[in-house]
């Protein structure tokens, strides 16, 4: 099997993560969030940082049941600036608790993330096939218009770079490079 070369040759967490995670579609509005938070909490830091971490993230985002993280205040977000199994960021870790709000208020109004998301597609993955990993952009149009889109919706930490990896993550953008060889359909 020939994988994006980010995971070619990496440890067993990454492996799977892009084998049975990445760019497979999803509509899973608690999944969403998880990788929403995880993408903001990897702004700045790698990917494998944030992968080791994850079972510390769902502990301490109530499993990234949006309804409970909406409800932490302001003592949560200290004791989490306590817990070294996270990433300690303050603006991180408020602005999770923020979006988790301003999805608490769509879900009451019967809107979803995954609905808003997906109609930017018409529902339908964005296949790339790039031959290397240079040509994969940081960002696209694509991403740019969706995170503008969603901070004039009032969600936070949602700048095209971190929109751009949430969108690969859903499998809304498949970047999965030409050579690489995993069939990621059915796999969630």
């Amino acid at each position: 099997m020939t994988r994006c070369d980010w995971a070619e040759n990496a440890d067993e967490v990454m492996t799977h993560y892009h084998d049975y995670e990445w760019g497979v579609p999803t509509k899973d509005e608690r999944e969403t969030f998880e990788l929403m938070t995880l993408e903001m909490m990897q702004a700045g830091l790698s990917w494998q940082t944030i992968l080791n971490k994850r079972q510390n993230f769902k502990a301490a985002f109530a499993d990234f049941k949006v309804d409970q993280v909406a409800l932490f205040d302001d003592a949560d977000v200290d004791r989490l600036m306590h817990d070294a199994g996270i990433i300690r960021n303050r603006l991180k870790i408020k602005d999770t608790v923020y979006n988790a709000q301003q999805l608490v208020k769509w879900h009451a109004a019967g809107k979803t993330m995954n609905a808003y998301l997906w109609a930017f597609v018409d529902g339908r993955p964005v296949v790339n096939r790039y031959q290397t990993a240079s040509e994969v952009p940081a960002q696209t149009a694509l991403s740019q218009q969706v995170s503008k889109a969603l901070k004039k919706a009032g969600f936070k930490f949602m700048g095209p770079t971190i929109v751009q990896s949430w969108l690969e993550a859903l499998g809304i953008l498949d970047d999965h490079l030409a050579k690489c060889t995993v069939n990621h359909l059915g796999k969630k």
